[in-house]
């Protein structure tokens, strides 16, 4: 037998994680209909057609899937915040384009986005302190985008902090109802959003 080159080994690394993935986005469904308390290990077993040794191969407990969930929503979120720090501009196009990001990752993940604004709680210890940094880490980005515009006389000289809190409640709120194959997209709310805050916060 030919010695291994370990292209077998990444290729079950790849299917384990795309199935890690699956079992994710089918968990956080039923999660969104009908809580996280209120879902045992046997449903999210037959929702994703697994045993309970195959499902804790890929899982390794209820609260690292309800983390798992936090985590890909978080992933999505600090991606589009990247790619707003190298698209750069000035502050206004920036927070802008954050405002598009953002409502981009509830539109194509309206579950996911249910469970982390409701189930947070549920997350304990590391989980729990991970979730707080990522999140803290976002509030941090548009902050940031709000001082500079302060500092180049763009925005009155509100509070980056409380200010930063009111944009992200305004964005949040849509997944009530900015749903997938409604009258409504993403880029459709982001630009009036945009807007509407902007010429709120402009000198």
């Amino acid at each position: 037998m030919p010695p291994s080159d370990g292209s077998d080994e990444r290729q079950r690394s790849a299917k384990w994680q795309a199935r890690r993935e699956a079992i994710v986005d089918a968990s956080a469904q039923v999660f969104a209909q009908q809580g996280y308390h209120a879902t045992g290990i046997v449903e999210l077993c037959a929702v994703n057609g697994l045993g309970k040794g195959a499902f804790y191969h890929y899982i390794g407990s209820k609260e690292e899937l309800l983390a798992a969930i936090h985590d890909r929503v978080m992933d999505e979120v600090l991606l589009g915040a990247d790619r707003v720090a190298v698209a750069g501009g000035t502050p206004s196009a920036q927070l802008a384009m954050l405002g598009d990001e953002l409502l981009d990752v509830i539109y194509r993940y309206p579950d996911h986005v249910w469970v982390f604004l409701h189930e947070f709680p549920a997350l304990t210890a590391e989980r729990a302190d991970r979730f707080r940094i990522r999140r803290r880490e976002y509030e941090r980005r548009v902050e940031s985008v709000l001082q500079a515009g302060i500092d180049t006389g763009e925005f009155r000289a509100v509070e980056p902090r409380l200010t930063a809190l009111a944009w992200l409640g305004m964005h949040n709120y849509t997944y009530l109802w900015l749903k997938s194959g409604g009258r409504l997209t993403a880029r459709d709310v982001a630009k009036p959003f945009a807007d509407i805050f902007i010429r709120g916060i402009a000198t």
